[in-house]
């Protein structure tokens, strides 16, 4: 009796082990393959996604992922995948200084997939090329704020007139001042290729792939590999790999397994429906012979 009831353990620890190595493996996969270099290869395109609103937080992953790029000897281009209606002022800053530094020392690619407008178009613009589909968004190069003031209540002493309550006309004057840099910023980096004058460009209009291709906006239509053949061509590789360096959105997975007709199924947290989703396939075992009913979940960083 007792030795069944070890071995019965021994086996639930063993599945779970596994069951555990192939979430951690699925998880830091991606990390694992990056910058592999093969024997036969130049080097590696680093594809850094740039998706979403453009907040700090995206922007401190983007940059440590362009930091990494710049600090690893195999990186020899990077390819800017991105899919992004803009964000705060100042994160799309950040990601200009680093998608700027970046391009000094190696080749840089942008990929436009869905849209790439305003902080995201700021973003991207330090690129050497801008690749977009026909069904692409680009432009929007103009910057919102609120214009109004609220009134402090009476309580409030401040130091100043202005302290923490500008003017609508000071909100002005920053937005303008914003929105100047920002086409200032256009007119230099598109240099010749754009068409449009500054007056055109600040009026912030928002174009499909062919249209930004015909004014300077972007350089050529073409999909994600189109952009990587060209980043590793300006790098002068022939032979060339990929890491594709995604946002971290696998991480804190919740688990929960349930009993079918074929086995165990594992399910996780869905970012997209914001419940649980079952887990591809390879995920799924023949058995959990260990199930506490007090315990439906588990979840890690």
């Amino acid at each position: 009796m007792s030795s069944n009831s070890s071995a019965t353990s021994a086996k639930a620890i063993f599945v779970v082990a596994v069951v555990a190595a192939v979430l951690v493996s699925a998880v830091l996969a991606p990390v694992a393959h990056d910058y592999a270099t093969s024997a036969q290869s130049d080097g590696t395109v680093s594809v850094i996604t740039v998706s979403g609103t453009i907040s700090s937080t995206t922007v401190d992953g983007i940059a440590e992922d362009l930091r990494n790029a710049r600090t690893n000897e195999s990186v020899k281009a990077v390819v800017l995948k991105v899919d992004s209606g803009g964000g705060a002022v100042a994160p799309s800053e950040r990601l200009y200084l680093e998608v700027l530094r970046t391009a000094e020392e190696m080749p840089v690619v942008a990929s436009v997939q869905g849209v790439g407008a305003s902080g995201a178009y700021y973003g991207m613009l330090p690129a050497d090329e801008i690749y977009v589909l026909s069904s692409s968004q680009v432009g929007s190069v103009g910057v919102i704020g609120t214009g109004g003031t609220t009134p402090l209540p009476d309580s409030v002493i401040r130091t100043g007139p202005d302290k923490a309550q500008p003017t609508t006309d000071q909100r002005r004057r920053t937005i303008e001042s914003l929105k100047r840099q920002f086409v200032g910023r256009v007119m230099e980096h598109r240099g010749e290729t754009i068409t449009l004058s500054r007056e055109e460009v600040a009026y912030a209009k928002t174009y499909l792939g062919p249209e930004a291709v015909q004014n300077g906006y972007a350089d050529d239509i073409g999909a994600l590999p189109t952009a990587i053949d060209r980043a590793a061509e300006m790098a002068g590789m022939d032979n060339y790999d990929v890491a594709r360096q995604e946002p971290p959105s696998s991480l804190g997975l919740i688990l929960l397994a349930s009993d079918t007709d074929n086995g165990t199924m594992i399910y996780k947290r869905s970012d997209r429906t914001n419940g649980l989703a079952p887990v591809t396939q390879p995920l799924m075992v023949d058995e959990i012979p260990y199930y506490d009913p007090e315990v439906s979940a588990n979840a890690s960083a």
